[in-house]
């Protein structure tokens, strides 16, 4: 007879006494009876919401209570349309950029970070959390007056109580807090509003009444490896004029560096085991083994760039540097003593960002190996986490939190990496936001495209700017991307790889500091990417052969060899105009011959009327034909062979061959 199976194996009946205590204690303590939500849900980031779920969640701050009445509905238009999510944004004009950028500096600083009310020890949980709720439901209520009454479009910011209470532990647990920017646009990731707000923070915990400005600042611009010496060099002088304590640094290059060096010592341990037992002893200790440690050194300038000795503002830090400097700007700890009388051990460093700007990656790379989980997808760490980088160093590292900031349109949030790009439904307005900021030689020479040159007849400005629908086009037709149907070219698949290479900097571009040229600025990085694609061969332009009617004249296209400055540039001439001029000035073309359409035998198209034997001897262009050729050709029109044939009466459109796309990418 087999065991008996345990009634309850999983336990469910000691979890709901366990869940049925917990609502009694706090009924007790708050009078209300509640059934919370998931725990592991709490933490969940959202920067987005629908109008029904902001209002429901609202009203949960709020704790207040409604009741909802039948057939007594009303229709709430939205008071400005450049708010509502549904308003589909173009790209502006550089006039009206400019003044859109002059009103955001006006409301700068009503754009805060959500503070946590004061509090002490004695202050119970229940209490706090109330205090906590009614100043973020303020908070919000603020952004959402400034975003209505002003008319002006904000950034997706976090609508998550509990993902903010993440950064007010780590601001009130660190001594120095590192604020880690993207290096293309450190700007746009740099929340002024923190730094204030790191310095109202009191004491050692943030308790009430035990002292403010204790605490220090550092802005960390990360990526550092994709800015040229001259752009590090305007962005040193931006953060001087204005007292900002910044550092580059790479976290890639840094990785890359450790992975280089823990390669090398596996080769000399592989090679120091393969040698002979009598020999092991001697040859290890010798100052051979030294070698390759100092013939890696200069690999330390091919993974990061040459540095400059001249000025140190500038320089990529490594690992060990960037640690140093986290202990020379941080404050003295006897600042930091409590209640007791006692100072920390340990110096506590909180790096806080926006999602994706490499805090993870920055903790990994100073421990040198993964401890921290890394992902491409925002919002990967969940819950503040605190690693022991030394005995005297400690990390504390925040979820990526979207502060609120101004913006322009919406396409500028999609190619910040703000918004995600495989949930977008407008996808001209962000390409044509890149065609504007990447040239045309650097869009060509990276997907080894052709792009079409558009004249004033159809709609140019004969300019070399790129139109974002020509970019789509040519890139779908390359890479064989085509809608189900007809076969035309998927513009919104191909926009979605096009967006993410632009934000993973394969399509790089670096905003300046304020009031500088944006193509002067990045004059040398194109420089360098067009010397890394030179002789990169061209994809297809078209699926239609060659010998077609309707295939493009390329013939614009120049060499290498070519000079692209001349004297007097030529026009530029349309594919259709090219098309046109083609017909009718080449004499073997079908467009320089009449031509009738179901003119006599079986509804066949005919070009003349080849009924006596003599009309057979003269070809449709005028060509004289021999005696041979003449005989054969009055044999097939007397027997209605002549044409398509009449055997057959069902023509199928013979299909080409595609083009993959592959070997272009």
């Amino acid at each position: 007879m087999p065991p008996k199976k345990q009634q309850n194996p999983s336990g469910l009946g000691k979890a709901l006494i366990n869940r049925k205590v917990k609502d009694a204690q706090y009924r007790r303590e708050t009078g209300n009876y509640t059934t919370d939500i998931d725990a592991t849900t709490r933490l969940q980031s959202v920067t987005q919401e629908r109008d029904l779920d902001e209002f429901l969640n609202t009203a949960q701050l709020a704790g207040t209570d409604f009741t909802a009445e039948k057939q007594n509905i009303r229709v709430v238009q939205a008071p400005t349309v450049g708010v509502s999510s549904a308003h589909n944004p173009f790209l502006l004009s550089a006039q009206d950029e400019k003044q859109l950028v002059q009103r955001h500096g006006e409301h700068k600083e009503r754009l805060r970070v959500p503070r946590r009310p004061p509090w002490t020890k004695g202050t119970t949980t229940v209490q706090l959390d109330r205090q906590e709720r009614d100043a973020f439901l303020e908070w919000r209520r603020g952004l959402a007056e400034l975003s209505e009454k002003e008319e002006l479009l904000l950034t997706p910011f976090e609508r998550n109580i509990e993902v903010w209470r993440q950064l007010w532990r780590v601001l009130e647990r660190s001594h120095l807090v590192v604020q880690i920017v993207d290096a293309r646009n450190p700007l746009k990731f740099r929340c002024e509003d923190l730094e204030s707000y790191v310095k109202d923070i009191e004491g050692s915990e943030g308790e009430k009444g035990t002292g403010k400005g204790k605490r220090r600042t550092l802005l960390l611009v990360n990526k550092a490896d994709l800015l040229t010496k001259a752009q590090r060099t305007t962005w040193a002088d931006y953060f001087d004029a204005n007292n900002v304590r910044f550092a580059f640094y790479s976290a890639a290059n840094a990785s890359a560096l450790q992975e280089k060096l823990l390669q090398n010592e596996n080769g000399e341990r592989q090679e120091g085991s393969d040698t002979p037992d009598g020999q092991s002893g001697t040859e290890t200790s010798g100052p051979e083994t030294s070698e390759p440690s100092t013939d890696s050194e200069p690999d330390v300038g091919a993974i990061n760039e040459v540095q400059d000795e001249s000025d140190e503002r500038i320089r990529v830090l490594s690992v060990q540097e960037l640690e140093e400097l986290f202990i020379k700007t941080a404050p003295p700890l006897s600042d930091f003593t409590d209640s007791e009388g006692k100072s920390p051990t340990k110096l506590t460093v909180g790096l806080v960002g926006y999602p994706n700007v490499g805090k993870s990656s920055t903790i990994n790379s100073l421990l040198g190996a993964k401890k921290v989980s890394v992902s491409s997808t925002p919002g990967k760490t969940k819950h503040f986490q605190t690693i022991h980088l030394s005995p005297d160093l400690l990390l504390c590292d925040c979820p990526g939190l979207v502060f609120p900031q101004f913006a322009t349109t919406k396409a500028e949030l999609v190619c910040d990496g703000v918004l995600p790009i495989d949930q977008m439904r407008e996808y001209r307005g962000p390409v044509g936001l890149v065609t504007q900021r990447i040239s045309r030689p650097v869009l060509e020479a990276t997907y080894g495209l052709t792009l079409r040159r558009r004249g004033e007849e159809e709609g140019g400005d004969g300019s070399d700017a790129v139109l974002a629908e020509d970019l789509l086009v040519a890139y779908a037709i390359a890479r064989g991307y085509a809608r189900a149907g007809q076969g035309n070219p998927d513009e919104s698949r191909a926009a979605r790889y096009i967006l993410k290479d632009y934000v993973n900097a394969k399509l790089l571009y670096c905003h300046p500091p304020p009031d500088a040229d944006g193509r002067e600025f990045n004059n040398e990085t194109s420089e360098i990417r067009l010397r890394k694609m030179l002789g990169r061969k061209r994809a297809p332009v078209t699926r239609v052969g060659k010998g077609a009617d309707t295939a493009p004249d390329v013939s614009h296209v120049l060499d290498k060899n070519e000079s692209l400055e001349t004297e007097e540039p030529a026009p530029i001439q349309s594919n259709k105009s090219r098309t046109l001029d083609r017909e009718f000035f080449d004499s073997q073309a079908i467009g320089s011959r009449p031509y009738v359409k179901g003119g006599s035998r079986d509804g066949h198209g005919i070009t003349r009327v080849r009924l006596y034997p003599h009309q057979n001897s003269v070809a449709d262009d005028g060509r004289p034909l021999g005696a041979k050729a003449a005989k054969v050709a009055s044999v097939l029109e007397a027997s209605g062979l002549q044409g398509p044939g009449s055997d057959k009466k069902h023509y199928k459109m013979k299909r080409g061959k595609q083009r993959s796309g592959k070997g272009y990418d």
